[in-house]
């Protein structure tokens, strides 16, 4: 396939071996907390490094370790703001999340939610992929963006192709360079199209066990997002639960539903006013704010530098 032929420099001919804490240590810093397992040795071949793609960061996550986990407590340690689109170059890796189980081979591809618990498999065999950090909020928020996570994209669908494609493209592309935003923004888009839901995803949903009502609940607030009727007690009915047991199942996370939310609304803020950077003439801040659901703008600037340490204008500004 040529778009793995394009790729070929992600592959070369020897890996190094690491230490299991120094390769972890790497994977930690490009990637957030993971907790990866070996059982009968405490070295690993392969690396964990990461690249500028045309504005866009590339992890590339070489191993042959037995498993990888992030669960609850890694989320709670560093609360991720990524959906990662994981393109297989070597090998094969396994992968839990939502309840679904994917294998993915050369060429394929998939999406995982770094907000949510996951669990990477390959059974001390060798595996190389590459990891494209997509702005999380930017892919999910909105009615009109039902992505289906965890599901696999075979190497011979022409969506596939063309998502390795665009990211062979990034890769060689600066990201000063004047087409890059516009590749960014065509990344992200063929994403969507890519992993969109058949089905109308707005149902009722089993809700017997906290770790399974938490990701039905994160589900509905990606969802509406920027709705009016957002709010912890419309989550809770939507769930069929009490609100006091939706804040039970929060402490689990170390946070609140009307935090999470909030966080969210601030990162899809931040991802867009980052976007604006370099186009043409955008809306304002506030336009940007009220559109994501934040209705008093001296509150939302507040908790904007509370999150970001800086200002909503510093982000334009640099």
């Amino acid at each position: 396939m040529q778009q793995l032929v394009e790729l070929g420099a992600m592959i070369p001919q020897r890996w190094p071996v690491h230490a299991i804490d120094d390769w972890t240590e790497q994977l930690k810093s490009i990637c957030g907390s993971f907790s990866p397992c070996r059982a009968e040795c405490d070295v690993v071949t392969g690396s964990a490094s990461i690249m500028d793609a045309g504005g866009v960061e590339v992890a590339q996550v070489a191993n042959d370790l037995d498993v990888i986990r992030r669960d609850f407590v890694d989320i709670k340690r560093d609360y991720g703001e990524n959906l990662f689109l994981l393109l297989q170059l070597e090998g094969t890796c396994g992968i839990e999340q939502r309840g679904r189980q994917s294998i993915i081979a050369p060429g394929d591809c998939i999406l995982v939610d770094s907000s949510a618990p996951s669990i990477f498999h390959f059974g001390g065999n060798f595996s190389n992929h590459l990891s494209v950090h997509l702005p999380r909020q930017l892919i999910v928020a909105g009615k009109a963006a039902h992505v289906e996570i965890s599901r696999r994209l075979e190497a011979e669908d022409p969506m596939s192709a063309m998502l390795r494609a665009l990211v062979a493209k990034l890769i060689r592309t600066d990201a000063q360079d004047k087409r890059a935003q516009n590749l960014r923004e065509l990344l992200f888009s063929a994403t969507r199209q890519a992993f969109a839901m058949d089905e109308d995803p707005d149902h009722s949903f089993p809700a017997d066990s906290a770790g399974g009502r938490l990701e039905i609940v994160q589900i509905l607030i990606d969802r509406h997002l920027t709705d009016e009727h957002l709010t912890p007690q419309w989550l809770a009915d939507k769930v069929g639960i009490s609100l006091r047991t939706l804040q039970d199942d929060f402490l689990a996370l170390g946070t609140t539903a009307t935090s999470l939310i909030r966080l969210r609304r601030l990162h899809l803020v931040h991802e867009q006013l980052l976007q604006m950077k370099n186009g043409p003439s955008a809306p304002t801040i506030a336009e940007v704010a009220y559109s994501a659901g934040f209705n008093d703008i001296s509150y939302f600037n507040r908790c904007f530098r509370k999150a970001f340490d800086c200002s909503p204008k510093d982000i334009l500004q640099h």
